[in-house]
């Protein structure tokens, strides 16, 4: 039986990917925190490592006899100081990468993302160049990146990377579930009524990718964008949504001046108070629902002949089903 190692097993990606593998005959090593929160993964057969990739004497352990690693373990908020984000994304990548070229570790899989393409844009490629003025997240993402393409010149790990677009699906408290508590509660609005496109990709999808990337030797040394591949704008996805719900979609739309205008008041208030918690509005998520943030999955489907699995339809039933589980 093959070891794995999964960085951040606990949340929302990583128990997805854990379950998988799991069901696939792998024996998965889970790297956490001894802070994390387990529900997502306390009932698998996991062997589980308490360690921090901010602290690379904590990570030998859990890289003992590993074949391959997932690093999913990273920090993804569009709030907070740049050195936190370089001190978890950045130098955390490089802990869990050399850490695994010690252990012998033979392949790599990087979760980076599309953030650092930036918006207003469609049809996005891979070799497109990255954005200007990136939010702390996207721009620590893209150094960690840039970083294991050099590491991968003087090493016999085989690296390969993995940049999604907005993740969605079961146990997902990092976006739909915020989402759709925002609908339930009547705190919901579109940006110029949903018109600009999106990037959604449902977390199974996304998982069936990532074990691609970790099987397929074309993967090696290439990085791939990945969402489900659909031309879809907010409001055919909000309304979807809503749908599933079982509700009428509100007809609140915001002009997206007006919107970002009082996300840069809003956002600015939060530093200048030093305010703990994440502000409601902050540009980027204007922007998101905004501006136009879509993708090409073509070399994907170049590659390996992929196609999504599982439909929009599908997708959001599962994951409204988990929300209403885990609400309950």
């Amino acid at each position: 039986m093959s070891k794995v190692l999964v960085t951040g097993a606990n949340g929302f990606i990583g128990s997805n990917l854990c379950r998988r593998l799991l069901a696939d005959g792998y024996e998965v090593h889970a790297l956490v925190r001894k802070s994390s929160d387990l529900q997502f993964v306390e009932s698998l057969p996991l062997q589980i490592f308490y360690g921090d990739i901010t602290h690379p004497e904590t990570l030998n352990p859990a890289m003992e006899g590993v074949q391959k690693v997932f690093h999913v373990a990273g920090l993804a908020a569009d709030w907070g100081p740049f050195s936190l984000f370089e001190k978890i994304n950045f130098r955390g990548t490089q802990n869990v990468a050399k850490a695994a070229e010690k252990a012998g570790v033979k392949r790599f899989v990087y979760v980076s993302t599309v953030a650092f393409h930036g918006f207003g844009k469609q049809n996005v490629t891979e070799d497109d160049p990255p954005a200007n003025n990136l939010i702390p997240y996207a721009q620590t993402k893209l150094m960690a990146e840039q970083w294991l393409w050099d590491f991968a010149k003087s090493t016999s790990i085989e690296i390969t990377v993995l940049r999604p677009g907005n993740v969605y699906g079961i146990n997902d408290r990092t976006f739909l579930f915020k989402y759709i508590d925002a609908l339930l509660q009547g705190k919901f609005a579109e940006i110029n009524y949903g018109r600009s496109k999106t990037c959604p990709v449902y977390v199974e999808n996304l998982v069936n990718i990532m074990m691609l990337l970790a099987t397929e030797q074309k993967a090696v040394g290439n990085a791939y964008l990945a969402t489900d591949g659909l031309d879809i704008c907010w409001h055919q996805f909000n309304s979807a949504l809503a749908k599933t719900l079982g509700m009428e979609l509100p007809k609140t739309s915001i002009p997206y001046p007006v919107a970002m205008g009082a996300a840069k008041v809003y956002y600015g208030l939060h530093k200048m108070l030093r305010l703990k918690p994440e502000p409601f509005l902050t540009p980027y998520r204007i922007n998101n629902g905004g501006k136009d943030y879509h993708f090409s999955i073509q070399k994907l489907k170049d590659h390996f002949g992929y196609s999504p699995a599982i439909g929009l339809e599908e997708g959001l039933k599962r994951t409204v089903e988990s929300y209403r589980k885990q609400n309950l």
